[in-house]
């Protein structure tokens, strides 16, 4: 039998350590219908794709229904697009190696495609974003915790072993900060959100000048720039440091990659002047000189909640459909 009817919607799900977001989207990349739901809520990693399906299904039947839907795609911190696994993410609740993918295959009969959840950045900010019509370029995502992934020669680059974009877990500082990965001194527990509240202690502690980071509730990456915002010098120190760092490590990452354009996201990215022109400034002085001046430094300028389950989605479009449904 031939078929002619053509299912023009995907769901995106994007993972991330406070929430899971899932949508359905049509083929032009609109979202038809959103939820959220607490990801930690589920330690149980067997209850959490349960509720996942659940909502999955509520949206569907509130939408579009099951018979439009090609397949599922879904941005997972540590995710392997190879294997279709979590693979011993250090920052989510379930250990090991999480075959979440395939779980979500039996309980709903669609294809699943799951990936890094900054392949999902990067395929947003391709499709969609500022890297539209690039060919080499890279991004990298800080929040919690910073991965990054490249695009060469107009494809996505997975290494060997799907484990490409972990940028985050190079070394920063000899024999430094303890990070979550097992090991000691990694990028992220210096640039990322909570490397930059310890690097925030850090500065009080070394300095008795006034600061309205001394009287905040709870320390945290935008409240550290808020206070930037206020004139805050300690604040700002804080971002100079980070950016210092970020910045070697951009000009090292650059030196090996030679891409186009290097672009920011996440969370701490919203920083704005405070982490960029620190970061700007670092990479200038350390960058190759055969390629100072010809790499970009951006900042993504989608809603990065969008971006990441329009990413998702760009993952669902190439899965080899599957379905009970057809």
């Amino acid at each position: 039998m031939i078929r002619t009817e053509t299912k023009n919607m995907v769901i995106g799900i994007d993972i991330s350590l406070g929430e899971t977001t899932c949508a359905v989207v049509d083929i032009r990349g609109n979202i038809i219908a959103m939820s959220k739901f607490n990801t930690c809520e589920y330690s149980d990693v067997n209850k959490y794709a349960s509720v996942l399906c659940n909502e999955i299904m509520k949206l569907i039947d509130g939408s579009c229904g099951i018979e439009n839907i090609r397949s599922v795609g879904i941005s997972a911190p540590s995710g392997n697009l190879l294997t279709g696994c979590i693979e011993n993410s250090p920052n989510l609740p379930w250990k090991g190696s999480i075959p979440l993918a395939a779980m979500l295959r039996d309980r709903l009969g669609l294809a699943v495609a799951l990936g890094n959840d900054t392949h999902a950045v990067i395929l947003g900010e391709y499709t969609f974003g500022c890297g539209h019509g690039m060919k080499n370029f890279g991004i990298v995502a800080i929040g919690n915790g910073l991965g990054n992934a490249l695009f060469t020669r107009g494809k996505l680059y997975h290494g060997n072993n799907g484990f490409a974009g972990e940028l985050g877990h190079i070394c920063a500082v000899d024999n430094g900060r303890q990070c979550n990965c097992g090991r000691k001194g990694c990028l992220e527990r210096y640039v990322a959100g909570p490397g930059i509240v310890l690097t925030a202690r850090e500065v009080l502690e070394e300095n008795d000048a006034p600061s309205l980071m001394r009287d905040l509730d709870q320390m945290t990456a935008q409240a550290i720039a808020e206070c930037c915002d206020l004139g805050d010098e300690l604040a700002i120190e804080v971002y100079r440091r980070t950016g210092y760092i970020l910045g070697i490590a951009l000009a090292n990452y650059a030196a090996i990659v030679d891409p186009e354009a290097l672009i920011l996201s996440g969370g701490v990215s919203r920083a704005g002047k405070w982490l960029l022109e620190p970061t700007l400034k670092s990479f200038g002085e350390h960058v190759f000189p055969n390629i100072h001046g010809r790499v970009k430094l951006l900042i993504s300028s989608m809603n990065h909640r969008e971006r990441d389950i329009l990413g998702a989605s760009v993952m669902a479009w190439g899965v080899k459909e599957y379905s009970l449904f057809k």
